[in-house]
This record gives C-alpha cells, sequence and structure tokens, in this order.
C-alpha cells in the first residue's frame, strides 16, 4: 500500500514537473518574440494613441528621449534645454507584426518634412525620431527612410532623425493612455492642433493604402 501511495505521489510530482517545464517553454517563446521599438511623433499623447490602435503591439508608454538629463520632468522638458523629445516605447510581438510594418506606420503618422516640431508643438522636445534598439532596427529604419524618400507622395526632404536609442524615461503617470483617460480633451486638442488635417494633406490617400 505504502508502495502504491508512493508511486502516485511520484507520478503527480513527475506530471506537475512536466506541466511547469512546458509553461516555462510557451513563456519562453513568448518573451523571446516581443520587441521594442521607440518613435518620437510629437506629442506622446497621439503617437502613443495610434499605435494602441496596431494589431500586433503589446503596450505602449510615454515617455522622453535623446536628452542628456537624468529622469527629466515634463516641466524641466517643455522648458526646453533637457535635449529630450517626447516619444513612445512600444512593446509588439514579431509573429503578428513586424518592425518594418510599424517603420511604415510611423512616418505616415507625422510629418517628417520639419524640423524642431510637430504640427502646432514646436521645439525640440517635440522634434520626430526613430531610436533604434539594435543594428538590425537600423538597418530597417535607414531602409526604410531611402524608400519614402523614392516613393513620397511630397517634394520636400525627410528631416525626421534616427538615432541609437537612448536611456528611456516613462513620463508622468497622468500622460499615460491619456486619450483613454480624457477623451474629450484629447479629441479637441488633435482636432486644433491640426495633426489629422495636416497628415491627409500630406499622405492623402498614400496614407490610407500604407496603413496608416
Amino acid at each position: 500500500m505504502k508502495m502504491i501511495r508512493n508511486s502516485g505521489i511520484a507520478s503527480l510530482l513527475t506530471a506537475l514537473f512536466l506541466i511547469l517545464v512546458m509553461a516555462g517553454s510557451k513563456t519562453s517563446m513568448a518573451n523571446e518574440s516581443l520587441e521594442i521599438a521607440v518613435f518620437a511623433g510629437g506629442c506622446f499623447w497621439c503617437t502613443e494613441h495610434d499605435f494602441d490602435q496596431v494589431e500586433g503591439v503589446i503596450s505602449t508608454t510615454s515617455g522622453y528621449i535623446g536628452g542628456h538629463k537624468i529622469d527629466p520632468t515634463y516641466q524641466e522638458i517643455s522648458a526646453g534645454g533637457t535635449g529630450h523629445t517626447e516619444a513612445v516605447r512600444i512593446v509588439f510581438d514579431r509573429t503578428r507584426i513586424s518592425y518594418e510594418k510599424l517603420l511604415d506606420i510611423f512616418w505616415r503618422s507625422i510629418d517628417p518634412t520639419v524640423k524642431n516640431r510637430q504640427f502646432c508643438d514646436r521645439g525640440n522636445q517635440y522634434r520626430s525620431g526613430i531610436f533604434y534598439q539594435t543594428d538590425q532596427q537600423k538597418k530597417l529604419a535607414l531602409a526604410s527612410k531611402e524608400k519614402l524618400e523614392r516613393t513620397k507622395p511630397f517634394k520636400a526632404s525627410i528631416v525626421t532623425e534616427i538615432t541609437e536609442g537612448s536611456e528611456f524615461y516613462p513620463a508622468e503617470k497622468y500622460h499615460q493612455d491619456f486619450h483613454e483617460k480624457n477623451p474629450i480633451r484629447y479629441k479637441l486638442y488633435r482636432f486644433s492642433c491640426g495633426r489629422d488635417q495636416r497628415l491627409e494633406a500630406l499622405w492623402g490617400n498614400f496614407q490610407q493604402l500604407s496603413g496608416g
């Protein structure tokens, strides 16, 4: 009777071990398919909103990148002088969407023809940029810019920076998911800033066909 009990316990433990191994394997596979992209497209409320709508994007975080001050605040960045720009860190699943597709969407969600501003917001804290995380991302970002220069529906040059990603600082809590927490204020800001109007004028059907 004791042998049967011990055998049953051993079988149970073996089964539990196999379940944990399988679960760990699935978690590992899931983690391996995740990647980070960082884009600056002017007001991070809008950039975050645009990428929250994309299938395959797991999470978005508004924040600051590209500056020299450690742990800057929104007030410091708004005043200028820290070198940071408003940006969004995107965690995405490569099995559901590629980095190339995210680049395609990014270009068509900004005005890449202006320096140190986006739409109604002016200052280097609103400059547009791609902050690559790996050498492969750098290669893909440069290739996408070269392709866009050949196919763009406008004459102006593209001045959006492509820079190696530096320390990313998440913005204050009240900035996160602003479009969900304050939908009326967000929509009013976006409309009054002329973002969608400018995108339509700049990209037209090119934007729609590209999925931007």
